[in-house]
């Protein structure tokens, strides 16, 4: 890169994009419960859960915990091997607490809280435009829905993340890859690393495979962990969904 005279070379890029953070949602404070469940998730998989990145969530409990009390629920997710990045986005006593705390409020979670709260953000007013003809707007319809192709194998380490639409994955994704979308996933080949549809929620997302071999699936947040993948679906094509909070696994007939 040149410089010019006088001037410093940038020492970093700063860019916004899709990262990989889990959520963890407080259903009541206690601390030492709270670890003693993550330390069991993270020993069941540890290749998943260890170091990982996570939000605590706080808006489902029926008061906001003080300071002290958010601090020692931070130290328990630390103590089980997990790594507090931020709070859940939530009223504007969350976000003072955040600040108090030192804690960035990820954005990420703001629709799912809302959602769920029953508070929905207010909409700007829509700005006067002309009518499309209908051709145009059709195509542009169509265009929204097409999913996003990935032809090459999803190798270890990598994400690939389909935002807004389905993903179609012709091969096969290696153990630690990860396939993420925010509607469907469909994978042609076989699934052995990690598979999220739904991935901001949509409850009627579904993950399709061809060779089922997976380390973990996940709908709409809802996830399950293969430490060993039962003997009656292992190598098959299959297809997933959620039925409330449940995942359904079941065997595609060819």
């Amino acid at each position: 890169m040149n410089v010019r005279p006088g001037t410093a070379e940038a020492v970093c890029d700063l860019r916004f994009g899709q990262v990989g953070i889990a959520c963890v949602r407080l259903r009541r404070d206690d601390a030492a419960a709270l670890h003693e469940e993550l330390d069991r998730r993270v020993r069941s998989a540890p290749q998943l859960f260890q170091r990982a990145a996570v939000v605590l969530d706080l808006s489902h409990l029926s008061a906001l915990p003080d300071d002290g009390a958010v601090d020692a629920l931070l130290e328990a997710i630390r103590a089980a091997g997990m790594l507090p990045v931020g709070l859940a986005y939530g009223t504007a006593d969350t976000e003072a607490l955040a600040r108090r705390l030192g804690l960035p409020l990820i954005a990420k979670f703001r629709a799912a809280y809302e959602r769920d709260n029953g508070e929905p953000a207010a909409a700007a007013a829509p700005a006067p435009t002309r009518a499309k003809p209908a051709a145009r707007a059709v195509a542009e319809d169509t265009a929204v829905r097409i999913a996003q192709h990935h032809a090459q194998p999803v190798r270890s380490g990598q994400q690939v993340y389909a935002r807004g639409r389905d993903l179609v994955v012709a091969a096969p994704v290696a153990n630690g890859a990860e396939v993420i979308a925010d509607g469907s996933v469909h994978v042609y080949g076989a699934l052995r690393g990690r598979a999220l549809a739904g991935a901001q929620g949509e409850a009627q997302a579904r993950i399709y495979c061809t060779e089922f071999r997976a380390e973990l699936v996940s709908i709409a947040g809802q996830y399950r962990v293969f430490e060993q993948i039962p003997a009656e679906l292992d190598g098959q094509p299959v297809q997933i969904w959620l039925d409330g909070d449940k995942l359904r696994i079941a065997r595609l007939e060819r």
